[in-house]
């Protein structure tokens, strides 16, 4: 030990008053804060951090997707636009959500998509346009053909299929002055919305299908028809083909665009048929082209409003089930904890009843005799507070047996501190974290209950104003094979919220937990 020492040269030594004080910064500390403490030991928790981040950043959706739609509201609605793929034009040029889907067609079927286009092009119903003009025209549903297929002897073309132009012509009944509003409107932006009206004839297999415009027979068919009126069909392999058109027409011979449909005098407040191509029609009415992130649901609202709609509810039945619980139990359990005894033993023998309740059977009970005096939401949320805070109940019973007998409460009996002051004062800070982790933990429970009622029907949260995601569930369930998009988002949500939460509890578990405070870990 002396060799250590003797190695030292005797210069770096000083000699040192007796009454200096020395301090070594490098050992020094600042005071932290129980909060902060545990926001920096939360803060170490990577998974919780993402968690609260993804939380945060679908809440922050859901307030304020409808604020920058400034197209739709949550009621916004058109059934001809039901169950559309996302389409947002400027991110249609990169290739993302262009509103195309892929699909296989028959002949028949391809030939109809095709004629959409063709009979866009064709506005003053001159005839003439071919398949080839219409496959880059603007309204043409058809996108992408591929090489045709043979299934069951029948071929099947694979298409790539525009959703919002596939719906083409459509029959209207307007009145005289909305008719000349749409002429005007025609004239001014140079879109075409009115279109020829369909002769009744025998080339016409169904009056009521405005896309229906050229010659067909009953089996649907496309037909050309010779001077001496003999019919044959038209085929896809014909090169460049060109549909015949089956318009009403005047003496003339001019197209007929619009029919008196009653309603007054054909001069005053008549009501007129027209047939209208819809896509512009949409945009007269409207004044944009349809555009939907998420695109739309099975009735024809906006899947991101209605996601937005559906989170909101879900969360805000979730946080106010919560506080509740989080009351209810803290203080049940306290006393029980606390006091023990026969009083524990009565709490708890009330606790195992109503924990014996099923709660779907509860939650139906309620729907079906309250629902109509209090509303659907205030009995909802009865069913889940009935029972709900038995599990923070027992929780917060279980930290005050653990802690009651502690040193630090004895002594403070031992000075004189009343029961209450024992109770929120020493030990339930103690039992803090555990206690917020089970509040958090009923987040996601309540989530999944609420869209696991409205899926199976039992609670019906949906109208023209607001959802819940289970309803969109439910709603996509029959169809989704179809429309994966109605079940593909509302499912992404349901789970990173029950995910997240069960994260982000875990995290504040760790972060409030007394015992770790002023550890590194």
């Amino acid at each position: 030990m002396d060799d250590k020492f003797n190695k030292i040269p005797k210069e770096k030594f000083e000699f040192a008053d007796g009454g200096d004080v020395y301090h070594d910064k490098s050992l020094s500390t600042k005071p932290v804060g129980y909060f902060r403490d545990a926001f920096n030991r939360f803060c170490k928790s990577k998974a919780a951090v993402v968690a609260a981040i993804i939380i945060a950043l679908i809440v922050l959706f859901a307030i304020f997707a409808p604020l920058f739609n400034t197209r739709y509201d949550s009621s916004f609605m058109d059934p001809y636009y039901a169950r559309k793929v996302p389409r947002n034009i400027a991110l249609s040029k990169i290739g993302i959500a262009d509103g195309t889907v892929s699909r296989e067609s028959s002949e028949k079927g391809l030939i109809y998509n095709l004629s959409i286009g063709i009979g866009a092009e064709d506005g003053e119903g001159k005839g003439g346009v071919n398949s080839k003009d219409a496959m880059g025209g603007y309204y043409q549903p058809v996108k992408k053909i591929g090489d045709k297929k043979q299934s069951a002897g029948s071929a099947i073309y694979p298409i790539k299929l525009e959703t919002y132009l596939e719906v083409g012509f459509i029959y209207r009944q307007i009145p005289q002055s909305q008719y000349a509003e749409i002429v005007e409107w025609q004239n001014s932006t140079g879109l075409r919305v009115l279109y020829p009206l369909v002769a009744n004839n025998e080339y016409c297999p169904d009056t009521t299908e405005a896309n229906y415009w050229y010659k067909m027979d009953s089996r649907l068919n496309p037909l050309r028809v010779n001077s001496s009126g003999k019919t044959s069909v038209i085929s896809y392999n014909d090169n460049n083909f060109t549909l015949e058109d089956n318009y009403l027409r005047d003496e003339a011979g001019n197209p007929v665009y619009y029919q008196y449909a009653g309603g007054g005098s054909s001069a005053e407040n008549a009501e007129y048929k027209v047939r209208v191509l819809y896509y512009n029609y949409y945009r007269y009415v409207n004044g944009f082209e349809p555009q939907y992130l998420f695109g739309t649901d099975s009735q024809g609202y906006d899947l991101a409003l209605r996601l937005a709609s559906g989170i909101k509810l879900s969360l805000m039945v979730a946080l106010f089930v919560s506080v509740i619980n989080l009351f209810i139990g803290a203080v049940y359990g306290a006393i029980e904890g606390y006091y023990g005894g026969k009083t524990d033993l009565i709490m708890e023998r009330i606790s195992d009843i109503l924990s014996g309740m099923p709660f779907i059977v509860l939650a139906t009970l309620f729907q079906l005799h309250f629902a109509a005096k209090v509303g659907v939401i205030p009995s909802l949320l009865f069913a889940f507070v009935l029972t709900g805070w038995i599990g923070t109940a027992s929780t917060v019973r279980t930290q005050f047996y653990r802690f009651k007998n502690q040193e630090y409460v004895l002594a403070a009996r031992t000075l004189g501190a009343r029961d209450r002051r024992i109770i929120w004062k020493h030990i339930f800070p103690n039992s803090l974290g555990m206690i917020i982790t089970s509040s958090a933990l009923v987040i996601p429970g309540v989530i999944f209950n609420e869209s696991m009622l409205s899926f199976l029907g039992i609670v019906n949260l949906g109208n023209s104003t607001t959802t819940s995601l289970g309803t969109l569930l439910s709603d996509a369930s029959a169809i989704w094979t179809n429309f994966p998009h109605l079940m593909l988002f509302p499912a992404i949500v349901i789970s990173l919220l029950m995910i997240c939460f069960n994260l982000f509890g875990n995290g504040l578990r760790d972060a409030f937990n007394p015992g770790l405070r002023g550890s590194e870990g």
